[in-house]
């Protein structure tokens, strides 16, 4: 008789695991591309699709100027450096690109990451400790949470966007040394925007530091595309920015954090993800610099993205589904069952339109949605075509009324 081995139990355990998640219409599978990102993509299938759920907010990612400037900026300095920061792994265009961020979100310096979650991975352990508070969002995200477990401060925790129970997280905390309110700037599965302004005013009021990721923000949210804190008129208000360069600035990878000289530092010196992680590619390195030029040159891309939500928002409401309010460009449409919104994704990628399904535990039990991201690049013409193939799957589903 043979006897099963830890080994085969162990393979046999996630083999089960897997085959439920496809029994149940829950399984994620991934999409290929064959093509550069974009508003229109195709699939190795072949198929072209209008592409509604990428963080391509300002259109840049398969953009050719960017590629130019990564082309430009590996002949001048190399494919990789083979290193990290601090041993030989700093190049002037490292420094030139921290320099841009600082000044276009408005701190004293910035610190580059391979990611923009190592930078919320890497941010809390160095600077705060037992005697000190973490106040964080019931709803920030997953790195935050990550970040906050590898520190030894005390945890509070306060539900989504409610000032009030950050206030009584507040008073709970009051004994503590230091205490820091942290939130998302932009809630990426709602495309809620944080409360700024009333969380600076409770900042203030019981002596607390401010921390806020503008993933889903820098580039395009406030007049000139600054963030939240532009947005909500607050900036020189926020202590500690952590970002990414893999969303609307640019797409490729790279994050950072921005705050006073002295927290930058530090993070320098103890920072576990910045100190043992290779450096940011050259190529991305240079790239993210030229869209920070071309950003502060104008605001032509920022409005026309504003524009495209607007104009989804507005149709994709008349139609008869339901989605979250808003303003920003993160359009959830709601359809409430897991297995719904797979259905409900696959038949639009049949109809020519690419969209992810979004379930538990991404987002709570019970609030299962189609994500629809808009992006500078996208046509009004290429919106209204996708708007139609929401029609009508809506309708074949019976998600919307038949007109």
């Amino acid at each position: 008789m043979t006897q099963t081995t830890s080994r085969q139990q162990f393979i046999g355990k996630l083999s089960a695991s897997l085959h439920q998640l496809r029994e149940d219409g829950l399984y994620k599978p991934e999409r290929v591309l064959s093509s550069r990102q974009g508003a229109v993509v195709t699939c190795d299938d072949g198929r072209q699709l209008i592409n509604l759920c990428a963080n391509n907010y300002l259109g840049l990612s398969g953009d050719d100027s960017m590629v130019q400037a990564s082309i430009d900026a590996t002949r001048e300095f190399g494919y990789g450096l083979s290193s990290v920061r601090f041993i030989c792994g700093t190049q002037t265009v490292h420094k030139q690109l921290e320099k841009a961020i600082a000044g276009f979100v408005g701190t004293e310096d910035c610190i580059l990451y391979a990611a923009a979650f190592d930078a919320n991975g890497g941010v809390f352990e160095p600077l705060f400790d037992e005697n000190d508070a973490i106040i964080s969002d019931a709803l920030n995200h997953a790195s935050i949470i990550d970040g906050i477990r590898l520190c030894k401060a005390t945890r509070y925790r306060y539900a989504h966007n409610d000032m009030a129970d950050l206030e009584t997280q507040l008073k709970a905390a009051a004994d503590k040394r230091h205490r820091i309110i942290v939130t998302d700037g932009v809630f990426s599965m709602d495309g809620t925007i944080a409360q700024l302004d009333r969380i600076c005013d409770l900042a203030d009021q019981y002596d607390a530091l401010v921390m806020i990721d503008e993933c889903h923000a820098s580039g395009f949210m406030g007049a000139t595309g600054r963030g939240t804190h532009e947005y909500h008129n607050v900036m020189g208000r926020i202590d500690i920015i952590t970002g990414t360069l893999g969303k609307a600035l640019g797409g490729a990878m790279g994050g950072f954090t921005a705050a006073r000289k002295e927290v930058i530092d530090t993070l320098r010196q103890k920072s576990r993800p910045y100190l043992f992680s290779n450096t940011l590619a050259p190529s991305i390195t240079g790239a993210s610099l030229s869209v920070l030029q071309r950003l502060s040159a104008s605001t032509e891309l920022r409005d026309r993205l504003h524009a495209n939500t607007a104009h989804f928002r507005r149709e994709i409401a008349a139609l008869g589904f339901t989605i979250k309010p808003g303003t920003h460009p993160v359009v959830p449409v709601m359809l409430f069952d897991a297995p719904v919104a797979q259905k409900f994704a696959a038949r639009l990628y049949e109809l020519g339109v690419l969209v992810t399904g979004f379930f538990y535990p991404v987002v709570p039990m019970g609030q299962a949605r189609v994500r629809v991201q808009l992006s500078a690049a996208h046509s009004i013409e290429q919106l209204n075509t996708a708007l139609a193939a929401f029609a009508q799957a809506g309708r074949e589903l019976s998600l919307i009324k038949q007109i």
